[in-house]
């Protein structure tokens, strides 16, 4: 199994968020609220807030191994996600979480 919970080795999560028209702040504030969870998670790595469009927004979060990415979804902002009523409001359609394998990376900014 390729990606999902298959051979140990560093993983991440890639998932499409899609607000709700007019739900655009409350969606950032989401990830507001998960970026402050993850800050205290050891095995959360590099964790990327990105928007796509007005309405569009990804996260792309690294982890170790298998029993980091499983440390991420039980903790903060796993909790996140499970708030159904939550999301509900904010989220035009459920959020796609996609299970990866990190193939390769560059961790670090070139010194400029």
């Amino acid at each position: 199994m390729v990606g999902d919970q298959g051979a140990e080795g560093r993983k991440a999560f890639f998932i499409e968020i899609e607000a709700r028209p007019g739900q655009e702040d409350a969606v950032v504030q989401m990830l507001r609220d998960i970026r402050a969870c993850v800050e205290d998670e050891p095995a959360t790595g590099p964790w990327f807030a990105v928007r796509f469009s007005t309405t569009r927004f990804g996260i792309f979060e690294a982890f170790p191994d298998l029993a980091g990415r499983q440390a991420h979804v039980d903790g903060g902002g796993g909790d996140i996600f499970r708030d159904i009523e939550r999301m509900n409001t904010i989220l035009n359609v459920a959020a796609r979480v996609h299970r990866v394998d990190v193939l390769m990376s560059k961790d670090r900014f070139a010194p400029l």
